[in-house]
């Protein structure tokens, strides 16, 4: 039977992930499939046929590693999903800059290499708004990310300064919509529409992820939605699996939060065919090798 590997961590502990709905369908197309550890230095990576990040969630503490691991599967005889090249960029938020310049509809962004109190204040006036999201230019799961209102700054500035002292990261206006409707994820299999969700924050946070209290809903996406997230597939090279993340502004359009090709959850739990179809996609993309 053919093997393929869902790169992952350590330990999931403390995660939700669904990865192992793929575990019968795959298998079903002849696959054996198992989790193995990015860390774990004793796998022969050509035992696989392939290799499919998926839960390495803790790569952002040590991405220089992560990415040498990366380039040793590349290298061996497994096929490696998603494109190495792709990954990497993608793996760096300043990729938000590049589709930016393509046309694709992002937040207003502000770069910086490491934090200045003073520089911090002045985006406010920068971004004409009272409220910022700073996050990290690596990272994952909102991690480190923190959400800013202009006459609180001085409250939180020695912690942000730590966090970012010598940390590349991102400044955005806070879009108010995504506390009152929610961030919309689109994915793609194969660049083939697979499902939508809608993830709204907790009470009293602002972050959609299920690790910090995020809700979950599974939802039809409306036309626009589906064209701005189709518009930053057109950008890229087609890839096995993409999530597109996407937040309604005020001006009712929508922009690009994030586009996940490296380790996104997928949500099979959400979609009741969709590990069905990955799977299917993912043999079909194999057989064609």
């Amino acid at each position: 039977m053919k093997k393929v590997a869902f790169l992952s961590m350590d330990s999931l502990n403390g995660f939700s992930c669904y990865d192992h709905m793929l575990f019968k369908p795959l298998n079903k197309l002849g696959w054996n499939a198992e989790e193995v550890s990015w860390k774990d230095k004793k796998i022969n990576w050509s035992e696989y046929d392939s290799v499919i990040v998926r839960s390495a969630w803790d790569y952002q503490d040590n991405p220089d590693e992560f990415v040498k691991v990366l380039e040793k599967i590349n290298k061996s005889k497994t096929v490696l999903f998603n494109d190495l090249e792709i990954m990497k960029w993608n793996m760096n938020k300043s990729y938000l800059f590049d589709l930016g310049n393509k046309g694709i509809p992002i937040p207003t962004s502000l770069y910086f290499e490491k934090y200045n109190s003073q520089a911090t204040a002045d985006s406010f006036y920068k971004l004409n708004c009272d409220e910022i999201v700073i996050k990290p230019l690596i990272s994952a799961s909102a991690f480190n990310t923190f959400r800013v209102r202009k006459n609180k700054l001085n409250e939180v500035d020695e912690i942000l300064t730590s966090t970012f002292f010598n940390r590349s990261f991102l400044i955005q206006p806070f879009l108010r919509n995504i506390v009152e409707e929610g961030e919309y994820s689109l994915f793609y299999f194969g660049g083939r529409y697979s499902h939508t969700i809608l993830k709204t924050p907790k009470e009293n946070d602002f972050r959609v992820q299920e690790e910090h209290g995020g809700i979950l809903k599974l939802v039809e996406p409306n036309r626009s939605m589906k064209k701005t997230a189709e518009q930053v597939l057109k950008s890229i090279p087609k890839l096995l699996y993409a999530r597109v993340d996407l937040a309604r502004t005020e001006e009712d359009n929508f922009v690009l939060m994030e586009l996940e090709l490296i380790e996104p959850s997928l949500y099979f739990n959400m979609a009741p065919d969709s590990a069905a179809f990955f799977a299917q996609v993912f043999d079909e993309w194999m057989s064609s090798e």
